[in-house]
């Protein structure tokens, strides 16, 4: 066989092999169209944080996401690296109601863990594929404030220290680098009007207040589950799709890890944005598989009454 017959008889097959890439763009397009243009919020955390190969992938969906035309704005937290601070500085962790006791000493690591590590090295890997990516704290231009928060622990209110509770929102700082083509990092520390102190906001609450403020398509919150769990521990069968309604009367048998997740999905639904979703962000390129498939993953939370177009054939 001549070099030319073998370039003919492989070629078809290459042409074949091609076939399944263009099946799954062809599959995308829907969602491409009808997602463009719209501000989407993601809640960046878990596993995710942690692990590099996680980690690069989170990133090339989102800049995936700003190149298709949507506007992300990613909120997170830093968990599992405030942990690790506290513990190289000798100060205890403790978690009272789902939420970490903050004391003074504690809060200069935090703020320092979130604003100098986490978002620094986010905001990098996201720039790696071009200069999208701008980091900016709650403090920043009053994009979160904040007040005191007092846990509820069996009936009675406790002081954690410096946890804040988002009392107001100030997007402009926010939508005006959506406008400028860029993606927001938001760290989630708020400072207080009141007393002029920083306080650590759960990084749920403060992505599911911002993707209302900014009247958001979606909230994206990234987990270290697959979703939420229909009968927990006797089932790992995961809910797929609810209301709000249906989310609120489950909130009260909901694990202490998952309740600020799903109250910031039920707060976003109620406050004007079109769905909330809970993904596993141990999977690669989640958000993704999310946005642009037919069968999506996770739990999708809507808010009551009829079902509309854009929820229809998704998680």
């Amino acid at each position: 066989m001549t070099t030319a017959e073998k370039k003919n008889s492989s070629g078809p097959t290459r042409r074949h092999t091609a076939l399944p890439k263009a099946q799954i763009l062809i599959e995308a397009l829907p969602w491409l169209t009808r997602h463009r243009g719209k501000t989407v919020v993601i809640k960046f955390g878990g596993n995710a944080m942690v692990d590099e190969q996680l980690k690069a992938a989170f990133a090339q969906d989102v800049v995936f996401l700003h190149h298709a035309g949507l506007k992300p704005v990613v909120v997170h937290g830093g968990g599992p690296q405030i942990s690790a601070a506290l513990d190289r500085h000798g100060i205890v962790s403790e978690f009272k109601a789902g939420l970490r006791v903050t004391t003074e000493e504690a809060m200069d690591v935090v703020r320092m863990v979130l604003a100098g590590q986490v978002q620094r090295e986010l905001v990098g890997l996201l720039n790696q594929h071009g200069p999208l990516a701008v980091g900016l704290t709650g403090e920043d231009a009053h994009t979160l404030t904040a007040t005191k928060h007092l846990a509820e622990i069996d009936g009675e209110l406790v002081d954690i220290g410096r946890v804040g509770e988002i009392t107001a929102i100030d997007t402009g700082a926010v939508e005006a680098l959506l406008a400028d083509g860029r993606i927001p990092v938001v760290s989630s520390i708020a400072r207080s009007q009141d007393d002029g102190h920083v306080y650590n906001v759960n990084a749920d609450t403060a992505a599911a207040a911002l993707a209302a403020a900014l009247d958001a398509e979606t909230l994206m919150v990234l987990t270290d589950v697959e979703g939420l769990y229909e009968d927990w521990p006797n089932s790992d069968e995961v809910i797929s799709r609810l209301t709000a309604s249906e989310l609120e009367k489950l909130l009260p048998e909901l694990s202490a890890g998952m309740v600020p997740k799903m109250e910031g999905c039920l707060h976003a639904v109620r406050n004007g944005v079109g769905n909330a979703r809970v993904i596993d962000g141990r999977v690669q390129h989640s958000i993704l598989l999310e946005i642009f498939t037919d069968e999506g993953i996770g739990t999708m939370v809507v808010p009551d009454g009829p079902v509309v177009a854009d929820e229809e054939g998704q998680s």
